[in-house]
């Protein structure tokens, strides 16, 4: 065989990116239903146009390669136009979470920096809110407005009017590189201020495929919007459904009678969402029975005993997988064996606690000694850090050497997740070495919540914890000590937090007293949580 060298040639190598996947399906399915929001439907071939559309009204509006355009926009048929038009149009999409505050989405929108946003008119009064905050250039200002739940609210250039200005036929731009950014997400933070987590056009791709793989779908899956897509890039299932030649039906919030009826009226195959979006479901007082398959994946906390035989009952199959912002969503998952279905539900219960094992497009994930970077015993009790290392890891965060070199320099990502491995393989979380708490699949960093606690004049110290909660996962409890001779009450601290906070993330109760500490006074905040689970 000949060791001579062969060069890659535009004819055997093109950088990978999941916006090919849209052109094709447009071609292949060109009538099928692609997007479904209320009582209309979008086909394949006019979902390809308005991308391309997008793409290039971004270019019209002056924008260059490599600018980041901003979406604050619910799960509705915009967001899903822009995990394609944007990138179309050489440009980087930053969905940004619409529970944040307008503090913290002004930090964002000065930090990307952004110099457009996409925003539903329900939230342009929080956007407006967000720019008089701004310390930089203003972006300009798309807005649209949901023809199912119309808002009064206006600002900027109207959504359709935008695309109007765009060509349906425009020659979308490939990325000039798979390592070119496609999107930008920013995590909830977890020393007070969020961080920019850049994917390239080849970890979407990966991902995406990657999420079909272990979806194990036998025929093109209709998927329902539970799953927040300013969440990475909701998983990447913007782009894994096109690839499929799926449906992505749209659902602007989580209510249950809405989520029963999109499940009975389109046959949906395919939700995610954590452990509260299952709570809501079952909370449902009337729900129609189920004669297709169903799989609903989650991730955060792990499935309760009760939420298991629920969901079962109901004809909903569980999976749990784990991944974070800076993995592209899900990189683990729990794989499911055959014979485990004939175990008691505990047993099921006990097993799918698991976070499970690496997706196939992940190239290593390790139990490591955090200092010595050895594997940990594979005997389900000695604990290390979760790391992960291949393709579908971040490139790096944005504007931040310092804190990308901490999370890459070792040739790992650290997640700052602590867990065990079991003799099977399967990695288990124990606890959350930054003290990270999902509650309701969101990340709520309790040192942030305790440097707002702390700000109020009669708090001496904060110590925010997490505990189960049935419906949301965990819930934060804060535990403070008062300066000698103040008082306040937990009314009083919960509002403080919130008006410096996302509502999300304050307490939902507060214990006074003196907190433990070590004899160099560092808080144990083990003692706090023993004692939680003592008092159940």
């Amino acid at each position: 065989m000949s060791t001579t060298p062969m060069p890659r040639r535009q004819a055997n190598h093109q950088p990978l990116t999941p916006l090919g996947a849209l052109e094709r399906s447009a071609l292949v399915h060109p009538d099928r239903a692609a997007v479904i929001h209320g009582g209309a439907v979008t086909d394949y071939a006019t979902l390809y146009a308005r991308a391309r559309q997008l793409g290039s009204a971004v270019r019209q509006a002056g924008l260059k390669p490599g600018a980041v355009v901003s979406a604050l926009l619910f799960n509705t048929p915009p967001m899903v136009e822009a995990h394609f038009g944007i990138a179309m149009g050489g440009c980087v999409l930053n969905a940004i979470n619409t529970r944040l505050s307008a503090e913290e989405i002004a930090y964002i929108l000065d930090h990307a920096p952004s110099e457009l946003v996409i925003c539903d008119a329900a939230l342009v009064p929080l956007l407006t809110d967000a720019l008089a905050r701004m310390v930089g250039s203003k972006p300009q200002v798309v807005t649209w407005s949901d023809p199912t739940e119309p808002a009064p609210h206006a600002l900027g250039t109207e959504y359709e009017t935008f695309l109007a200005g765009g060509d349906p036929g425009f020659d979308w731009l490939m990325p000039r590189d798979e390592w070119d950014t496609i999107t930008l997400n920013y995590t909830s933070g977890t020393t007070g201020r969020p961080k920019g987590v850049l994917y390239h056009h080849r970890g979407a791709t990966l991902l995406a495929q990657g999420n079909l793989l272990h979806a194990r779908l036998a025929e093109p899956p209709v998927y329902l919007w539970t799953l927040p897509m300013f969440h990475c890039n909701g998983w990447c299932f913007p782009w894994s459904i096109v690839m499929a030649g799926g449906t992505q039906v749209c659902l602007r919030q989580v209510r249950a009678e809405a989520m029963w009826d999109a499940i009975a009226r389109h046959r949906v195959t395919l939700m995610c969402g954590a452990p509260i979006v299952m709570s809501t479901l079952l909370q449902a007082d009337e729900r129609p029975a189920i004669d297709h398959q169903l799989r609903f994946w989650t991730a955060a906390a792990p499935p309760t005993e009760a939420i298991l035989a629920a969901m079962a009952e109901a004809g909903i199959e569980v999976v749990h997988v784990y991944g974070l912002t800076e993995v592209y969503g899900p990189a683990v998952i729990n794989e499911w064996l055959p014979e485990w279905w004939a175990l008691p539900i505990a047993e099921q219960a006990r097993l799918k606690a698991r976070q499970g094992l690496r997706y196939g497009a992940l190239e290593a994930l390790e139990v490591l000694d955090p200092a010595t970077l050895a594997p940990v015993p594979r005997d389900g009790q000695t604990m290390g850090e979760v790391m992960f290392r291949g393709n579908v890891v971040m490139k790096g965060y944005h504007r931040d050497p310092e804190a990308t070199e901490a999370a890459l320099g070792s040739g790992w990502f650290r997640s700052g997740d602590l867990a065990v491995c079991h003799p099977d393989g399967r990695i288990q979380l124990r606890d959350r070495a930054k003290d990270i708490i999902i509650s309701g699949g969101e990340n709520i960093s309790s040192i942030e919540v305790e440097n707002a606690l702390a700000s109020h004049p009669a708090v001496a110290l904060a110590a925010v914890i997490g505990v189960p909660d049935e419906k949301w996962g965990e819930r934060p409890v804060a535990h403070v000590e008062l300066n000698a001779g103040a008082e306040t009450s937990a009314a009083e601290l919960i509002d403080h937090v919130r008006e410096r906070l996302a509502h999300f993330k304050a307490p939902r109760e507060v214990v006074f007293g003196t907190l433990p500490k070590t004899s160099t006074g560092k808080i144990q905040k083990y003692a706090l949580r023993a004692a939680a689970a003592a008092a159940g």
